[in-house]
């Protein structure tokens, strides 16, 4: 249940993130790039020293915003096709 959830989740993440950085992907590379990209938001967000707390919204923006930057890290490596 909770690998179930995990898709879901990242997968609403990878979308909002698609939608702020005009990207156009599928269910699945959504669901990658949210998760990986929430992981990125966490880990930066803790050596920033900055606490996200347990709240879904903190962990929602927290992990768009890291969705949002391997995005942009992605479309500086690949060019603008991703």
């Amino acid at each position: 249940m909770n690998l179930l959830i995990t898709i879901l989740v990242g997968a609403l993440i990878g979308w909002l993130a698609g939608i702020f950085m005009k990207s156009a992907h599928g269910f699945w590379l959504s669901c990658i790039l949210g998760i990986v990209g929430s992981a990125i938001g966490g880990w930066l967000a803790s050596a920033l020293g900055i606490h996200i707390g347990s709240g879904l919204i903190s962990s929602l923006i927290v992990g768009v915003a890291g969705t949002c930057l391997l995005i942009a890290i992605v479309r500086a490596v690949m060019g603008k096709k991703f």
